[in-house]
């Protein structure tokens, strides 16, 4: 805890204590409160219990040791990409995905007066979502943990030529002026979050469309993935998701990351994933859960 800006700190003990008086009705997320990670669960899990934590691995530990049960992750923005390390976070934490929430993201630029300002900062996907914005202005990007740590961070600074880029509740929170909202440079911009617990969720259960991540591995060698995606192509198996990243120095192999639409126990991803077991290798499902939006 004592990793949060000041100004966070007495928020952060009060939801801390509320959390572990009632640990299953906990729900962790990466930030300060009034970060975007906070509405997320507040949003994805009503009646829980926000958890605030300093770093994804405190969230994902948080579930892992029963301090909380589940936590909510941003795994993908439609404008900047996927969240950095979440990819390697995931398959290492043991938990399984068990829902998804999109959230449509805002920022506003605030600080302490109206500027002008020579620096701001946010999480470094706010940032990349605010790139053009703050170049225009020639406001300086610089790198903190979250959204709403950085508010308070610029809070706790005292400089009015520092600024943070943050949800509108964060100026609220931490006793800054808004100069302008919605200072992202698209406005249909959503981040994807993931809901993660212990125990899987049973497909069984699921009566709605679905969506099962997975990871697996092939080698570096010509066809490799043409050889493995074939059974999702011929079974007609929608892949929404397919992204890929080196694990090691070696680059002799590369994981992928994937999401396709349906669940263990329809025929035809049962089907599929059968072909690709025979051509990869570390197939592993991270999670079957409802799908929260079409897609195609």
């Amino acid at each position: 805890m004592a990793s949060f800006p000041a100004p966070a700190l007495a928020l952060v003990a009060s939801m801390t204590a509320a959390a572990a008086a009632d640990p299953a009705r906990a729900v962790a997320f990466q930030g300060a409160p009034g970060a975007n990670s906070h509405r997320a669960a507040t949003e994805a899990v009503p009646g829980g219990l926000p958890l605030p934590c300093f770093s994804f691995e405190d969230a994902l530990d948080a579930v892992r040791d029963g301090q909380a049960g589940c936590a909510i992750i941003p795994i993908e923005n439609s404008q900047h990409g996927r969240v950095a390390d979440i990819h390697f976070l995931l398959p290492e934490s043991g938990l399984s995905i068990v829902g998804e929430h999109f959230v449509d993201i805002h920022a506003c630029l605030m600080g302490l007066g109206h500027g002008p300002f020579t620096s701001a900062y946010s999480h470094p996907q706010a940032l990349g979502q605010s790139r053009h914005y703050l170049r225009a202005r020639g406001i300086v990007p610089m790198s903190y943990a979250d959204t709403a740590g950085a508010a308070a961070f610029v809070a706790e600074l005292g400089d009015p030529t520092v600024a943070a880029l943050a949800p509108k509740i964060a100026a609220e929170l931490y006793g800054l002026d808004i100069v302008e909202e919605n200072v992202e440079d698209a406005h249909d911009n959503t981040t994807r979050f993931v809901r993660l617990a212990r125990k899987p969720l049973d497909p069984a259960v699921i009566t709605g469309p679905a969506i099962t991540t997975f990871i697996f591995e092939v080698r570096n060698i010509p066809a490799a993935l043409y050889k493995a995606l074939g059974g999702f192509a011929t079974n007609g198996i929608n892949m929404t998701k397919l992204e890929s990243y080196q694990k090691g120095a070696s680059f002799a192999a590369t994981t992928f990351f994937c999401d396709v639409v349906g669940k263990p126990g329809d025929r035809a991803l049962d089907l599929a994933l059968e072909e690709l077991a025979f051509f990869a290798n570390n197939l592993r499902i991270l999670g079957t859960y409802p799908l929260e939006r079409p897609r195609g």
